[in-house]
């Protein structure tokens, strides 16, 4: 099983300078290089503080400049935002820029925050629609000369210009939930992205039973790859565990609130919970964080990851986004690379 970094430029207060989140951020991409994880993940986001990310091509293209080894992948590009032509062109030139290291993730997107602004009235039915429509379009517009007529899209004769680096086009990673998702990734030849909410192991392992059968559904396709990927914390001792699961559980009301988009966002930054918001959340803890995340000491962490390792997942993404300082993230991840990876090597 590889390791991978999954990180995003976080601002949880309006007295955080945006360059300073910015180097912090491209900071542990770095130690990510170093420490030998084979990927680094950015998504994309829009008009949210909570996760700064309007173009994860353009971090990418920074990070080639920052990074020797690592992978460099869109954890994800939003597909209802792109037209087929423009993501197949941006893409690709993000592949010859960093000298084929591209990594192409792709999802439908979660936020109804984003959806008003960006594609007003879609819902998530027809953005997993446009999604479907994207993918097959941006492989075929690498391969060049490719006309399409499709539901969201037409155009005539078009190729991608310029056209990757890497022969075929970049691997393509699906986010996948639902059985149809699974299916549709696979049938496409495309890897698959998955990420337990709320359900710990059990949706772990369910997540894998979906991606199997999507598998022996699609026997004919050659079986692609699948990451897990999941928030995680390292912990120096038993006692950093308890803080660890009470800062991730903070962070997780805090999405849950930009997810439900009902509370005022002003100047990018969502209305504060309060302590009473948080601890009378119906289903987030911090014992449930500690039940459902990967939170622990170093020994803890591998015992874990062995598990799902013998589920048959690919690649482990440390998902970093916590609002932790950026101290506690750094030496958290510090401790992966040196004390838990050496397991699997």
């Amino acid at each position: 099983m590889k390791f991978s970094l999954f990180a995003h430029m976080e601002r949880i207060s309006a007295a955080e300078d945006q360059k300073r989140l910015y180097d912090e951020f491209v900071e542990l991409c770095k130690i990510a290089d170093r420490g030998g994880m084979h990927a680094v993940w950015t998504g994309e986001h829009h008009g949210m503080n909570f996760t700064i990310a309007p173009n994860p091509m353009l971090n990418l293209v920074d990070l080639a400049r920052h990074t020797k080894n690592v992978r460099l992948g869109t954890g994800t590009v939003i597909a209802p935002f792109w037209h087929p032509i423009r993501l197949a062109g941006e893409a690709a030139m993000t592949d010859i820029i960093t000298e084929g290291r591209l990594e192409l993730g792709i999802a439908r997107g979660a936020y109804e925050f984003e959806y008003e602004r960006l594609m007003p009235g879609m819902d998530a039915w027809e953005a997993g629609q446009r999604l479907r429509e994207v993918v097959p379009a941006v492989k075929a517009l690498w391969q060049g000369d490719y006309a399409h007529e499709g539901e969201f899209h037409q155009f005539p004769k078009t190729t991608s210009a310029p056209q990757p680096v890497q022969e075929g086009g970049p691997p393509i990673w699906i986010a996948a939930r639902d059985p149809n998702s699974h299916e549709f990734a696979v049938s496409q030849g495309c890897n698959v992205q998955v990420t337990p909410l709320w359900k710990g192991d059990e949706e772990v392992a369910d997540l894998m039973g979906k991606f199997n059968a999507a598998c022996e559904k699609h026997a004919d396709q050659p079986r692609p790859k699948i990451m897990l990927l999941q928030h995680t914390y390292v912990a120096e001792d038993a006692a950093d565990v308890k803080r660890g699961a009470e800062e991730l559980n903070r962070f997780y009301c805090y999405f849950g609130a930009w997810f439900m988009n009902k509370r005022e966002i002003t100047q990018g930054l969502i209305e504060p919970l309060t302590d009473e918001d948080i601890a009378a959340h119906p289903f987030y803890s911090p014992e449930a964080m500690e039940r459902d995340l990967v939170i622990g000491t170093p020994e803890a962490v591998i015992e874990r990851l062995k598990g799902y390792e013998a589920l048959g997942y690919d690649e482990y993404s440390f998902w970093i986004d916590s609002s932790m300082s950026f101290e506690r993230k750094k030496a958290s991840l510090e401790r992966f690379i040196n004390e838990v990876m050496p397991a699997f090597a």
